[in-house]
């Protein structure tokens, strides 16, 4: 089963959904049936300058003081159930985050995707570190076993910027709104952090389909 997850790097709830999506793949009783799942990008705000902008600011130009407080409370909360610490105070910076989705194709390639996507949402939201930073993309990358130097020198280029620029546009084409977006083999879809239960009826309910279409 194919499963495309379209996310951005710095959205709360893309971590919250990846958290629920592993833990509904473990509880899943088809065992014999194999989920590939594939990280696409989506970028919340491609407008935020390459440097990143302060965040704070950013927070409480777009959603208001006190909106953005208790929004952050709230992802919090569900978050900790999750086993996520978020530390919203730490993040001083929003960023640009196409060099973070170009890592993670990158990862995608190296057999290393979901490492790559769970570091970069734990180093931002619980480390606060700038991941539209190149210093901290290398981090990442080397610590998800990488090549740091083969990675440096395709983010000193344009390499897939183009690429990541049309998936998000294509993804936009498609209706996609809002993230995490779970797109299963290019025909059903799933918008938001679902809990673990409403995944793995969405499992069963889509081999269903494949099931039948094989039949038919």
């Amino acid at each position: 089963m194919q499963l495309d997850v379209i996310s951005d790097t710095v959205c709360p709830w893309c971590y919250i959904g990846k958290k629920r999506l592993d833990r509904a793949m473990a509880a899943w009783d088809r065992k014999d049936v194999t989920i590939a799942v594939d990280w696409r990008p989506y970028q919340l705000d491609p407008t935020i300058p390459a440097e990143g902008v302060d965040r704070q600011k950013y927070m409480e130009k777009k959603f208001g003081t006190e909106r953005a407080k208790s929004a952050g409370k709230v992802i919090a909360e569900y978050g900790e159930m999750e086993g996520i610490n978020f530390a919203f105070d730490k993040i001083k910076r929003s960023p640009n985050t196409l060099d973070s989705h170009r890592l993670v194709k990158w990862a995608g390639s190296a057999g290393k995707q979901l490492e790559a996507v769970e570091l970069l949402f734990k180093r931002y939201f619980e480390d606060g570190a700038d991941v539209g930073s190149h210093g901290v993309l290398l981090e990442v990358a080397a610590d998800i076993g990488m090549d740091k130097d083969q990675v440096r020198n395709l983010l000193e280029s344009d390499t897939d910027r183009q690429v990541i620029e049309y998936e998000d546009h294509m993804a936009r084409e498609m209706g996609v709104t809002g993230v995490p977006f779970f797109l299963f083999e290019k025909k059903f879809s799933v918008v938001g952090a679902q809990e673990v239960d409403t995944l793995t009826k969405v499992f069963t309910r889509v081999q269903e389909r494949l099931v039948e279409g094989a039949a038919s």
